[in-house]
């Protein structure tokens, strides 16, 4: 049974979760560690609704007569569009510092710069390519598994914040957005959320066939397994996480999960 609080405080959460990782117009009242948490459980909402999006712009222009290819560009298009590049941002200052080879603090500054270097335009190439190839396979196949993998892969990127913000993950500096939400979600609340989203990509997938629910599920596992390989390579490198490395795992997984679904 809800407490009177808890309305309160999932709403809260929610405009959390989309007021810091979309660019929709929600105005986060409160920034506390509580807020926190529930906006990081409501992270995969906010790509639910990123997801579809993208996958409504997608469908669209393959109802115009577009190709699959010009459909896919779009449909990864949409994602930076509503997140501001945030998250490939993130991706490629994450990539900066760890091919930097530098101590930790010396890797931290690096990927405050304003600029990016030549590690992550390489590593921003090469996502936007496996992206746009793998969403370009799937809606050559049918819209509908076009569908599936532009809002499952919003999904389980934003599931990977959800993972990485678990108790036990320290932030590699004491400000900024990477440790104004790390440590504040439960891990056993982590992976009840991991849990319903991957019951939700095996419903999702059988109602495109039986092969594509076990490709979903697949999907969703082996992305949080790459985000989870990822982050624990950057918290030993830099100590911690931080807002860049939260954007690197959600690209990270957004990518794995549309390669799996590309297979096969």
């Amino acid at each position: 049974m809800s407490t009177p609080s808890s309305a309160p405080a999932r709403a809260d959460g929610l405009r959390f979760a989309f007021g810091t990782l979309t660019v929709l117009p929600v105005t986060v009242t409160r920034w506390d560690r509580d807020a926190a948490r529930g906006g990081m459980l409501c992270a995969p909402l906010a790509g639910l609704v990123v997801g579809a999006g993208a996958a409504l712009v997608g469908v669209a222009l393959l109802a115009m007569g577009a190709g699959p290819l010009l459909a896919a560009v779009a449909t990864a298009a949409v994602p930076a569009v509503l997140t501001r590049g945030l998250h490939l941002d993130g991706l490629a200052d994450t990539a900066d510092g760890l091919g930097s080879g530098k101590p930790a603090e010396d890797a931290l500054r690096i990927m405050k710069q304003s600029d990016i270097g030549p590690f992550g335009v390489i590593t921003l190439l090469f996502v936007l390519l496996a992206q746009v190839a793998a969403l370009a396979e799937a809606y050559g196949s049918s819209w509908s598994r076009g569908v599936l993998a532009a809002v499952l892969s919003a999904v389980v990127a934003r599931l990977a914040l959800t993972l990485a913000a678990r108790t036990g993950v320290p932030p590699a500096r004491p400000e900024g957005l990477g440790a104004a939400v790390a440590g504040t979600v439960p891990a056993r609340s982590a992976l009840l959320v991991a849990a319903a989203v991957t019951v939700a990509a095996a419903g999702a997938g059988a109602l495109v066939g039986v092969a594509d629910l076990v490709r979903a599920v697949v999907a969703v596992a082996a992305a949080c397994l790459a985000a989870e390989l990822l982050l624990r390579h950057c918290t030993r490198r830099f100590g911690g996480v931080t807002g860049d490395v939260f954007g690197g795992l959600a690209e990270t997984a957004a990518t794995t999960a549309l390669v799996v679904l590309a297979l096969g």
